[in-house]
């Protein structure tokens, strides 16, 4: 099943990031270096830990490098994380991570979010940056949104020319730009600023668990 979330799914909108994340001098930063210059990301371990260390393995593991903004919808989102420029998948060898739309954070342009399937904790290595206003994207109520975890903070105009790129349909995938754009590279700017979180144990088969004790 491919990561790519549908327009009820996807975007999200802005809700006074500045008053809701700590001081950018201490939150890690990521550079993407793309053909068509460079985004600078600000992450938000605070109210996102587990999708900032996610990325952020995925980022240190070079996972991104090479790997083209797959989905391009102009005044919704540009999507990347999955695939190489002939639509290759590059599947992730992270395990999904546990949905943190609910973190306070909205859908607003300008911020990253995890991209995932129907499942809400099915989000892995591909996530998607707001090319507007989402706030449909966001958890309202019982419909769970899409995990906001950082923001653009220099390079907003490379992420609208990508936006503004013609694209086609290309077997089952949608909305793929014409010409390839990829992220040439993906870099922690401040390692520092950033401690990894311990990775879950993984779930043993049912047939290897210790029975429960009564």
């Amino acid at each position: 099943m491919r990561y790519i979330p549908i327009i009820a799914c996807l975007l999200i909108t802005h809700l006074g990031l500045a008053a809701e994340v700590r001081d950018a001098s201490t939150n890690p930063m990521v550079n993407l270096a793309t053909e068509k210059g460079d985004i600078v990301l600000e992450l938000f371990p605070a109210k996102a830990p587990i999708s900032v260390d996610n990325f952020i393995k995925h980022v240190n593991s070079f996972h991104y490098d090479g790997l083209i903004f797959h989905r391009v919808i102009k005044g919704f989102m540009i999507q990347s994380g999955g695939f190489t420029f002939d639509l290759t998948p590059r599947l992730s060898d992270r395990a999904p991570i546990t949905n943190e739309s609910k973190n306070g954070l909205s859908n607003s342009r300008g911020t990253i979010a995890m991209a995932r399937t129907n499942d809400p904790d099915s989000a892995q290595a591909q996530f998607f940056i707001n090319h507007a206003g989402n706030s449909r994207l966001d958890t309202r109520g019982e419909k769970i949104g899409y995990a906001v975890f950082g923001k653009v903070t220099s390079g907003m105009n490379v992420v609208d020319s990508i936006a503004q790129v013609s694209t086609q349909t290309v077997s089952a995938y949608s909305d793929v730009p014409v010409e390839p754009i990829r992220i040439l590279t993906a870099r922690l700017l401040n390692p520092e600023a950033w401690t990894a979180l311990k990775d879950p144990e993984p779930l043993a088969p049912a047939f290897e668990r210790p029975v429960p004790l009564k």
